[in-house]
């Protein structure tokens, strides 16, 4: 995905201070498949040595049996907070969930779809 300009409509805060964060080959074991009224299909709590659980894309884990799995990429759950009016430039789309960076700062995370509307460049 090319990187797409957005403004957040509606604020998000994230609930997670201490994102999951691991690198391709990391360990993983595996547990509950998240199930929530907001459509947020394919994430997982997983764990890994010396993190807090933390919710992974199924796409990014490679499982082999007894729930545990390997890290097929790079990843942080880091949730980035916004406020309505922001303005932000998204990359990438993960099961209901868009990555993005500030247009004014550095932050980057994670922000929910519904948050956002892409806007006109």
């Amino acid at each position: 995905m090319s990187p797409k300009r957005y403004i957040v409509v509606s604020s998000h805060k994230s609930e997670f201070p201490k994102p999951i964060t691991f690198k391709k080959g990391d360990p993983l074991l595996v547990g509950e498949e998240y199930k929530g009224a907001e459509g947020w299909d394919n994430w997982y709590l997983c764990t890994t040595p010396g993190q807090e659980p933390g919710w992974v894309p199924d796409q990014i884990i490679e499982r082999f049996e007894n729930s545990q799995g390997r890290a097929f990429d790079d990843y942080t759950a880091k949730e980035l907070n916004v406020q309505e009016g922001e303005l932000l430039t998204g990359s990438g789309v993960l099961n209901g969930w868009l990555w993005c960076e500030k247009t004014v700062g550095t932050e980057s995370g994670w922000v929910p779809l519904e948050n956002v509307k892409e806007v006109a460049q």
